[in-house]
């Protein structure tokens, strides 16, 4: 299978490979046993039937780090390559020695099982990050306010309706940009979407930096959330292109999370 090539199968939607979300994070349990990373497990209540379910984050906290990272995917349940690209870092093992990392594997449980962008409730929890009108949204900022702030924040999602990989860059502080190295390194191994104009804003060279203040927006995703709840000054949500292979999706999405470990 050409990693270049489009396959055509997202029309008014995505209709591309699923995952059993629960197979992939008990790998991710396997993938982080014996090793230095601390388990948080955070239940609550969702649906009518008062349905459990779990809220589930890493921590590999070192005290002296000189970096601090944090990593989430999973917000859309119909964007496999995030669990999955998680996963082989995981398994990969190679973090910075120098910098403690903060993981957030699947935000959405409930939509994984559905293959649908939104919670099993119909709720797009990447909206809800002002309003908080969702147990997942809640337990997941409940569990941010009792972490420190980060230097820098990766969101991990694919878009069904683009050529390819882009990225969004929410840097007020204008600290040392990472998107110029993110987008090099995945160009080697996906196709990148140049287009002039993405999802209505302008971009340049697979390059979106919103010109944007938090409090005009009357829906937060989780990327604004991070930069206007004062958690990162920089975060960088990355989009992998849906109507590509999985693997060709894995493959960006690790290259561009490997960028920035590398620049730490």
């Amino acid at each position: 299978m050409n990693p270049a090539a489009r396959l055509g199968k997202n029309i008014g939607g995505y209709h591309g490979d699923s995952i059993d979300i629960h197979s992939v994070l008990r790998q991710i349990d396997a993938a982080v046993e014996n090793k230095n990373w601390i388990s948080d497990r955070v239940p609550f209540v969702v649906g009518p039937d008062a349905r459990q379910v779990e809220f589930i984050a890493f921590r590999r906290f070192l005290g002296d780090a000189r970096h601090r990272l944090y990593l989430s995917t999973g917000i859309h349940g119909d964007e496999p390559a995030g669990p999955l690209a998680v996963l082989r870092l995981l398994e990969q093992d190679a973090w910075p020695a120098e910098a403690s990392i903060w993981l957030c594997p699947c935000l959405n449980l409930t939509g994984f099982p559905l293959n649908r962008r939104e919670n099993a409730e119909g709720v797009d929890l990447n909206r809800d990050y002002r309003h908080l009108a969702t147990a997942e949204v809640r337990a997941h900022t409940g569990w941010l306010g009792q972490q420190p702030s980060f230097d820098i924040a990766l969101c991990l999602h694919e878009d069904w309706e683009s050529h390819g990989f882009y990225l969004y860059e929410l840097n007020p502080g204008r600290r040392e940009s990472f998107a110029e190295k993110i987008i090099s390194a995945v160009e080697a191994v996906c196709p990148i979407d140049r287009s002039e104009i993405i999802e209505n804003w302008p971009a340049s060279g697979g390059i979106i930096r919103p010109n944007m203040n938090p409090a005009d927006r009357p829906r937060w995703a989780e990327a604004i959330y991070l930069v206007g709840s004062g958690k990162t000054s920089a975060s960088y949500t990355l989009e992998a292109p849906s109507d590509f292979p999985l693997e060709t999706r894995v493959n960006a999405l690790v290259a561009g999370v490997r960028a920035v470990l590398s620049a730490l």
